[in-house]
């Protein structure tokens, strides 16, 4: 397994963290707060994925789902988190077997993977679908040109608990958070060994770009060394700043969101 990798901060700190085992990818998303939160949310990131791939370490065939719920778990008590202020993160998982490849979805950090040009995409979209009457308020603002503003900002801050009221709950989304029991709400996979030979994980940051510029192919990307996935990203920064820096082609929360690509070639079994 050959694993390339580029990310690219967003702002001054970078909340997105790749972890490398020798037959797994796993890749965080610390989401942005815009309420305080107990613990800075790269911090969130960091402690969860080192803990999962510590994990993976110890025991390369360990269920995924479990992994994930003991990290929460450990994370939020070496954090000392509380529910209602802990930050929360996606958690993306490629584990390599000697049979299978196991994907792993926990929010909306993207997995594509395929043979040759032919794309697939495991995508937690659970959050994206949910009908937020404060989402379509601040698309609508950048959209018409109000740009990042005060009152963005304030329209973030009522999304953001809108968001909370359904976080990690059945008629919501899941994430990871505090509760372990999120970790069984996943989108998970098995690609048999013979259908796949290259995979790209990314943050919503880099795949969100990608994919509104439809260019280029996820299976081009897939690639890519990790000089050639910083260029990529380097390129779409650019865009967001020069192109449209007040979200009006493409209405996000930040001008710019951290980005993160790790590209898995040459899929070998554990021996």
């Amino acid at each position: 397994m050959q694993v390339h990798t580029a990310q690219l901060a967003g702002g001054e700190n970078n909340a997105d963290r790749v972890f490398v085992t020798e037959n797994a990818v796993i890749v965080l998303d610390g989401a942005t707060a815009f309420e305080p939160v107990d613990v800075d949310p790269g911090t969130y990131a960091e402690t969860l994925g080192a803990s999962i791939a510590d994990q993976l370490d110890a025991a390369p065939d360990t269920n995924l789902t479990q992994a994930v719920a003991e990290a929460i778990q450990n994370a939020a008590a070496n954090l000392h988190l509380r529910g209602d202020a802990s930050p929360s993160s996606t958690v993306s998982i490629l584990r390599v077997r000697r049979e299978a490849v196991d994907l792993y979805a926990l929010g909306d950090s993207p997995i594509y993977y395929g043979s040759g040009r032919a794309v697939h995409r495991l995508i937690d979209d659970r959050l994206a679908v949910l009908p937020l009457i404060e989402r379509a308020r601040y698309v609508q603002a950048l959209r018409s040109g109000a740009g990042y503003s005060g009152n963005h900002r304030n329209l973030l801050k009522r999304l953001q608990r809108a968001q909370g009221a359904l976080r990690n709950k059945p008629e919501g989304y899941w994430i990871a958070e505090t509760d372990p029991g999120a970790a069984a709400q996943a989108l998970t996979a098995a690609v048999a060994a013979d259908q796949i030979d290259w995979a790209v994980l990314a943050t919503d940051g880099a795949a969100d770009l990608i994919d509104h510029h439809g260019s280029p192919e996820w299976s081009a990307v897939a690639q890519r060394d990790s000089d050639g996935l910083m260029g990529l990203l380097c390129q779409i920064h650019e865009w967001e700043g020069v192109v449209d820096p007040e979200g009006r082609l493409l209405p996000r929360a930040k001008p710019h969101d951290d980005k993160t690509l790790a590209v898995v070639q040459g899929f070998c079994p554990p021996a």
